[in-house]
């Protein structure tokens, strides 16, 4: 929580005397935000990388899947709350039912048994059901540590982070090491998603903030974002080919950003970056179309 509330002090800060002189309307700040962004990498590459990277080598897969397990069990609690702050009764029944039979027969949440017998998983934050319930996203913000984020969502955070489990745990000592465990654990499932980024992106800020505020309001929508909300996004040459159902079907897979993580993402809600996200999704079908 310390970190959350520091991180938005110095997003909040940068609002007194940070614009960019050629601003995306949708980033106002960008000039601070390619600094923090630039912080955060380089914090990544020093640290958060390296040590995830060392944890793929060394923890074999079956231990590496009980670890993901335990941490999303515990995200469940959040996601099942959200639900009902948005009155979806029959995803948070589903979502509180996977936390009961995970904690429970899945021996604190290393196993996922509620997938095996048909209870769903969902994605929801606080930031989402602020959303839902109308609030505007407001400027893009990169917060330090935590990444991408949003006026809106920056709040969310500090939500988000009162309803973790972790906060319940004793000595604060033991509380930090089990974050940590959590932090490794997310950016090693982030190695092999930059690839994408490294073979796509031109401006891999840029690409981080679209593809970003495109998943946000994605998942705020259920998947079915209004289509006025995309046009500024899509080049006037290239036609549709998708349509909002293709995004729907996509709405529940696991993919936020994918940039540099150094902190509990766990708390962020950051998911690696999936490649129907639309900036990924123009690459994609330009290679296809030359491929024939």
């Amino acid at each position: 929580m310390a970190a959350i509330r520091i991180s938005l002090l110095l997003a909040c800060l940068a609002f007194g005397g940070c614009a960019s002189t050629n601003q995306n309307p949708k980033d106002p700040l960008e000039s601070f935000n390619r600094g923090v962004y630039r912080f955060n990498d380089t914090l990544d590459k020093a640290v958060t990388k390296p040590v995830a990277q060392g944890y793929n080598a060394v923890v074999p897969p079956p231990l590496k899947l009980m670890v993901s397990n335990f941490f999303s069990n515990l995200n469940d609690i959040t996601v099942a709350i959200n639900n009902l702050l948005q009155f979806k009764i029959i995803e948070a029944l589903s979502d509180g039912g996977r936390v009961v039979v995970n904690t429970t027969v899945g021996m604190f949440g290393v196993a996922d048994v509620a997938s095996a017998v048909g209870l769903k998983k969902h994605n929801e934050d606080f930031g989402q059901t602020l959303g839902h319930w109308g609030v505007n996203s407001g400027p893009y913000l990169v917060l330090p540590f935590f990444g991408s984020s949003s006026v809106r969502d920056g709040a969310g955070l500090v939500a988000d982070g009162s309803t973790n489990a972790l906060r319940m745990i004793d000595p604060v000592d033991e509380r930090n090491q089990i974050i940590a465990a959590g932090v490794v654990d997310k950016r090693a499932i982030l190695l092999n998603k930059e690839e994408v980024l490294d073979t796509a992106a031109l401006d891999r800020y840029a690409f981080i903030r679209d593809a970003y505020l495109q998943r946000r309001q994605s998942l705020v929508y259920d998947g079915d974002p209004p289509r006025e909300k995309f046009e500024d996004e899509e080049s006037s040459s290239e036609p549709d080919k998708s349509s909002s159902g293709d995004n729907a079907g996509n709405a529940q897979s696991a993919g936020t950003e994918a940039a540099p993580l150094a902190v509990p993402a766990i708390l962020a809600g950051a998911e690696p970056i999936e490649p129907q996200l639309l900036p990924v999704r123009r690459v994609w079908l330009t290679r296809q179309e030359t491929s024939r």
